[in-house]
């Protein structure tokens, strides 16, 4: 795949994502564009399915939608609600630092940079790029390990970090892609190119792939 083929690359996805079910279409669905649910939600997923994400999330909203709302509710509350993401525990001291932080760093409000978000207690780059594009809107490539790796599979990009990948894309995919990039792919990694035994008989995006004819992991 060549950068040049990135606008027939993406409609292929987009269509692929409106058909099928994906665990990701779920998780975003129950964070609406509140910014500060998608950051929420964001902390919770990391190590965890979106499936299980989805269901702590729908579980937090009910009592959590506001940083004073963390500030109220007890750790072992909080842990409670939100088991059994991964690493529960941690994300719940997490959870219960922020509004504290927001506080002091930020004057309580959430910032809409990816640079200022990192500061906030268990959030890196993934989290933050994924709250300013699907929180705020804004332009941001958010790379977790369905975007590594099938950027590369496709040639796209021949990296070997999530960071290497996200600032390679940032000079090659167009902006108007940036914002819907991760959930495409992240579906498109969920239901057909796994990280084992992509299913590439039938792939949309076969033609424009480096590794159809192998079939190996990369």
């Amino acid at each position: 795949m060549t950068p040049s083929d990135i606008p027939a690359v993406n409609r292929k996805l987009k269509e692929a994502y409106h058909r099928v079910k994906a665990p990701i279409v779920d998780l975003l669905a129950i964070q609406t564009r509140d910014p500060f649910r998608v950051l929420l939600a964001t902390i919770l997923s990391a190590r965890t399915k979106d499936a299980c994400t989805a269901a702590a999330c729908e579980r937090l909203f009910k009592v959590v939608t506001t940083p004073d709302d963390l500030r109220r509710i007890s750790q072992d509350e909080l842990e409670k609600l939100i088991y059994p993401v991964g690493f529960y525990r941690n994300k719940a001291q997490h959870l219960k630092a922020l509004p504290d932080v927001l506080e002091q760093k930020f004057g309580g409000v959430l910032p809409d940079t990816v640079e200022e978000l990192c500061e906030l207690p268990g959030v890196g780059r993934k989290t933050a790029n994924l709250v300013v594009a699907q929180g705020f809107g804004k332009p941001a490539i958010c790379v977790d390990v369905h975007v590594h790796r099938i950027t590369n599979r496709l040639g796209l990009v021949q990296t070997k970090t999530p960071l290497e990948t996200e600032m390679a894309l940032r000079q090659i995919l167009p902006t108007r892609y940036w914002i819907t990039w991760n959930s495409y792919l992240v579906a498109f990694g969920q239901t057909r190119c796994t990280p084992r035994n992509p299913r590439c008989d039938g792939c949309p995006i076969a033609a424009y792939c480096d590794a159809r004819e192998t079939n190996v992991e990369r």
